[in-house]
């Protein structure tokens, strides 16, 4: 009976051609399953070997490490760099979207509490 190694879902393209390329390299028998049509099935990576379990979590374990670590360093190398975005940063570089975004807001507010005032008064 196969065992489920790990879920695709949520994962990105890039991470799971990754994956799928350390398994070859190792020699891991595996297969994958996608999420279907209709989206409601288990994507996943499941491996028909029960013996070679501990070598393929070890390996994913090491792989989203060193995975864990790239990110961290270029997340930091961008918010160095100034290339984070923040909200102050998006308000200023569209400040008219915001707006209408935030008249918006109080319009659906105004008309939920008048329209709750006005049931009250009956």
């Amino acid at each position: 009976m196969a065992i489920l190694l790990f879920s695709l879902r949520g994962v990105s393209d890039d991470e799971a051609l990754e994956i799928r390329t350390l398994l070859t390299e190792q020699e891991i028998d595996f297969y994958e399953t996608s999420a279907g049509n209709w989206g409601i099935s288990m994507p996943a990576f499941w491996l028909r070997d029960h013996g070679q379990l501990e070598l393929a979590r070890q390996l994913l374990g090491s792989y989203q490490q060193q995975r864990f670590i790239t990110a961290r360093e270029a997340y930091l190398q961008s918010k160095q760099a100034g290339g984070q975005s923040t909200l102050l940063k998006s308000i200023r570089t569209r400040p008219l979207t915001y707006c209408v975004y935030w008249l918006g807001c109080l319009l659906v507010a105004y008309v939920s509490v008048r329209w709750v005032f006005e049931l009250g008064a009956w």
